[in-house]
């Protein structure tokens, strides 16, 4: 089950005996205060006391309006946590300052639900940023709108293809961090490239301050000099990323926007106390790591500073998600250590220029170590796959969410580690067991059995196998597939009228409606690799318009076509949700009887039934020598290994340093 987190274990227990409490008055004619006071003062009447209460309740609700509007949403955002997922998990809330302004900054994983699960987790009223182009559209428009959230124009949302195509050559390091011995490395080297275009129109499709985006890339490069039609120079490019093209390609036009407006509600929110959210990447998307993240969150946190005197904290966030794009999947909410800026660099910043940005450079990449710090990283997809696997299988007990992240992060890091010690040349050992690792996850893949499945099938063949069991267990064992069989009929039948009128028809068309937008994404990314983070959103968006739609309807025909009279049929329509949601309840039980089933179906085909036995003792070689493998590297690996507790943003920097590092050296 989803934890709800609108108000606090405190006031919702002073909420539920103050609503006991008003019931129990309604109810007994003798302790009602009202009728008490009409038989006191019989000149009075009940319209008057009942035209004051609305006129008071209508000016607490214009006076308070904002307040309960996010409170309001808060809890609508929680109902619908509570559904969509079947597991929401919030780890590190301790580190989020309980007082005073914060810049909360998220990894965008999820589309519009990491929104949805920040407000639900965090008990700060954040005001987030959001790209116009999102504002804009109905529903998700009007929520923002509700939370007080703040449209941004983003210029890759008006991005028009160029005229010609351009080469591009480095020139030159305009920003190099002059303490390369420090153990974080250098902070961000840019430089400037020499621009030219072969039948381009630089002078009349650009101005200083846009910016041009190669193909496959969602990095931007500013203008800042236009010497001709067919020659320009951008800036702010990684020199350590950077790929030369001496072969002409297409190009994309970003003109330049103006800010200062959204920059200035930014700054009035923090100095009045509020607390901002922003996902830093500048766009949601379905990959492994962190896009590069934009500037706009450090100067936003410099000019706070600048501005109003104010050091705001910058918490990150790890918006963790397991089978996002499915149906009752799993999140982990992760809040990390605040990142504060250093003072002392502030001078710098007001210099503006190559010193303005080298600091604004080393405050994003703290911020990005930071955000690194609460997501499990990983190379690829299939990285990722075999990073959790090989954590199943180390783990010997059942852990909580705080453990098992930190786990996860020690395995990936470990791996991202042992990459960059094997530079390109991993040794057979360890691609052995990497090969092992992916044919087990292929094999359970195959056979339809999950991990934690595996050792209960060993246990029922010793079981079996066991000389000391009576008459009374072995007819118990014989009695588990017959009474699951029966609790999987009876959990279906219990859910399958509310789930055939009232969720089967809304899933379908949600499936087949998400399915279009993803298509409809991926076409229009850079970024995305399957586009599968926009599929919870648009499933969500189109539940919340269709759902009622449905009641509506129901209640319509029950009208029309039933003798029920007006409260029966209200009766009934209020209790649709409840009904939806126990079927909800009741099918997911359903399914995880099913899963436990599937080991015993499979049984009943040939090649499975050869190849389950197999299993247990596949998995335990495999811990075996996954064990004797750690034991054996694990000292290389530093504190990974040694340490219990770790600073993960610190780790982060030395991975990015030593990642570089290895970068140069080839």
């Amino acid at each position: 089950m989803a934890r709800h987190y609108a108000i606090n274990e405190l006031d919702f227990t002073k909420t539920q005996l103050a609503v006991f409490w008003i019931v129990l008055l309604l109810a007994v004619d003798s302790i009602n205060p009202i009728k008490i006071f009409l038989h006191v003062f019989p000149s009075i009447h009940p319209w008057q006391i009942a035209t004051t209460s609305i006129v008071l309740m209508v000016y607490v609700f214009i006076s308070e309006l904002k307040e309960l509007l996010y409170f309001g949403m808060k809890v609508f955002f929680n109902s619908i946590s509570s559904i969509f997922f079947r597991s929401v998990e919030v780890v590190g809330r301790n580190n989020v300052p309980r007082h005073g302004p914060v810049i909360f900054v998220g990894n965008h994983a999820n589309q519009f639900v990491d929104a949805i699960m920040m407000v639900s987790t965090c008990e700060h009223q954040i005001s987030y940023l959001i790209a116009e182009k999102s504002w804009n559209r109905r529903i998700i428009g009007d929520m923002a709108w509700a939370l007080g959230a703040v449209p941004v124009k983003r210029a890759q949302d008006s991005a028009k293809k160029g005229t010609g195509s351009i080469s591009m050559k480095l020139l030159n390091h305009l920003a190099e961090n002059n303490n390369k011995d420090k153990k974080d490395g250098p902070a961000c080297e840019t430089g400037m490239v020499a621009v030219t275009g072969t039948d381009t129109i630089f002078t009349k499709q650009l101005r200083v301050g846009d910016k041009i985006r190669p193909p496959g890339t969602a990095i931007a490069m500013k203008v800042i000099k236009i010497e001709s039609d067919t020659q320009l120079q951008v800036e702010g490019v990684e020199t350590d990323s950077f790929k030369q093209s001496e072969k002409p390609v297409p190009f994309d036009v970003l003109k330049r926007v103006d800010q200062k407006v959204v920059y200035s509600r930014v700054l009035d929110q923090l100095a009045s106390g509020g607390c901002i959210g922003i996902f830093p990447e500048g766009g949601s998307h379905d990959r492994t790591d962190l896009l590069p993240l934009k500037v706009g969150v450090a100067l936003i946190a410099y000019s706070a500073l600048e501005k109003d005197s104010l050091n705001i904290p910058i918490v990150p966030v790890g918006l963790n998600y397991f089978q996002r794009q499915r149906f009752r999947g799993r999140a982990v909410v992760e809040y990390g250590r605040p990142i504060y800026m250093d003072p002392s660099t502030l001078p710098s910043y007001q210099k503006g220029g190559l010193e303005k940005r080298r600091v604004c450079n080393e405050l994003l990449q703290k911020i990005e170590d930071g955000m690194k710090s609460v997501i499990v990283t990983a190379p690829d997809y299939d990285s990722l796959q075999i990073i959790h696997t090989a954590r199943r299988l180390w783990q010997r007990e059942e852990l909580v969410a705080s453990e098992k992240q930190n786990l996860t992060r020690r395995f990936a890091e470990g791996y991202k580690q042992l990459l960059l010690q094997a530079k390109g040349e991993p040794p057979e050992e360890w691609l052995d067991l990497n090969n092992r690792i992916a044919s087990y996850q292929k094999e359970l893949s195959e056979l339809g059995i999950r991990d934690y499945q595996v050792p209960g099938l060993d246990r029922e063949k010793n079981e079996i196998n066991s000389v000391e069991d009576v008459d009374g267990d072995t007819f118990l064992r014989g009695m588990r597939l017959p009474y699951q069989i029966c609790h999987i009929v009876f959990l279906m039948l219990m859910a399958s009228i509310p789930l055939v009128f009232l969720n089967l028809p809304v899933g379908l068309i949600a499936r087949i409606y998400a399915e279009k937008r993803r298509k409809k994404a991926l076409a229009n990314s850079k970024v995305k690799i399957k586009a599968e983070d926009v599929l919870m959103t648009e499933k969500i968006v189109l539940c919340i318009v269709l759902v009622p739609t449905f009641w509506i309807i129901y209640g319509f025909s029950l009208k029309l076509f039933t003798n029920l009279d007006g409260p029966a049929i209200a009766l009934l329509i209020f209790c649709m949700p409840v009904f939806s949601y126990m079927s909800i309840q009741w099918a997911e039980a359903g399914m995880v009887e099913v899963k436990d089933l599937r080991p015993y179906i499979m049984r009943l085909f040939p090649s499975a039934r050869r190849r389950i036995p197999a299993l247990p003792m596949i998995r335990k070689k495999l811990s075996s020598d996954l064990s004797a493998f750690i034991k054996e590297i694990g000292p290389s690996l530093g504190d990974l290994y040694y340490s219990e507790n770790l600073d993960w943003s610190e780790i982060q920097s030395r991975t990015r340093y030593s990642t570089k590092k290895e970068g140069k050296e080839e």
